[in-house]
């Protein structure tokens, strides 16, 4: 019975798009109507199959952007120059187009409401969108479990979900770090992720908080290594990464 369940949830299904936002100039959150989708935790990921007329196949992997929802599924899509799948599904892909989507994949970078203990997110770029999945996901069961949002990107322009992270959340804490430019405004200098910006906004590591990493693999390995400096419990520290191959 459980080869068959994982069996199902690898099997590829037909989504069509039911409707799209732009979050930033080149960044898309895509909603996908997908019958008979087996649900998912926030933080799990999908592989996306696009198909050409002639045949031809080109497939990525993108996080999920929201939690569970019936037979809705959301995926944020950065584009990528030359990307076979982004460009595509950033540009000429309209409502009603057919994509094959395969999933959910993944458990270790997931986070459960059940679970009471305090979260820390810390996301880099667009690794905010499986983070940003979390963040929904506590609103949406009611939960009141305190989160720590650390949310590094290079300019105001370049943030995903600008407004609804702009609404008070009451158990949420947000801190931005720029690190190309600053909003207007705002005293200081671009800067990145550092010791000092951790030990300020993290939670101290006698908490026990679980902490949900995401970005592109040098910001993940910089940031994981200064949680364990601070002497954060290594077995709490969850880490996704993504390198320039990825689309």
């Amino acid at each position: 019975m459980a080869r068959t369940a994982v069996s199902g949830r690898l099997a590829w299904r037909v989504a069509r798009l039911a409707g799209f936002r732009d979050e930033t100039p080149t960044a898309r959150t895509l909603v996908f109507d997908l019958p008979g989708w087996p649900g998912h935790l926030a933080g799990q990921h999908v592989d996306v199959r696009l198909t050409a007329a002639d045949g031809y196949r080109a497939q990525r992997s993108y996080s999920l952007a929201a939690p569970a929802d019936g037979d809705r599924v959301e995926l944020t899509v950065q584009r990528v120059a030359d990307g076979e799948v982004s460009e595509h599904l950033t540009g000429p892909y309209a409502v009603g187009d057919p994509v094959e989507i395969r999933g959910p994949i993944g458990g270790w970078f997931a986070w459960r409401p059940t679970n009471p203990e305090p979260v820390l997110l810390i996301a880099g770029g667009s690794g905010i969108v499986p983070l940003m999945a979390m963040i929904r996901a506590r609103r949406a069961a009611g939960v009141r479990t305190p989160f720590k949002l650390i949310y590094s990107l290079r300019s105001p322009a370049e943030q995903y979900y600008a407004d609804e992270l702009r609404t008070p959340v009451a158990g949420l804490d947000i801190t931005y770090v720029y690190t190309r430019e600053l909003p207007e405004g705002r005293p200081g200098i671009p800067k990145r992720i550092d010791v000092a910006t951790l030990n300020t906004a993290a939670w101290p590591a006698e908490f026990g908080a679980t902490s949900f990493i995401c970005g592109p693999t040098a910001f993940v390995e910089t940031a994981a290594d200064i949680l364990l400096a601070l002497g954060h419990d290594p077995h709490r520290i969850r880490t996704e990464r993504f390198g320039p191959s990825r689309d």
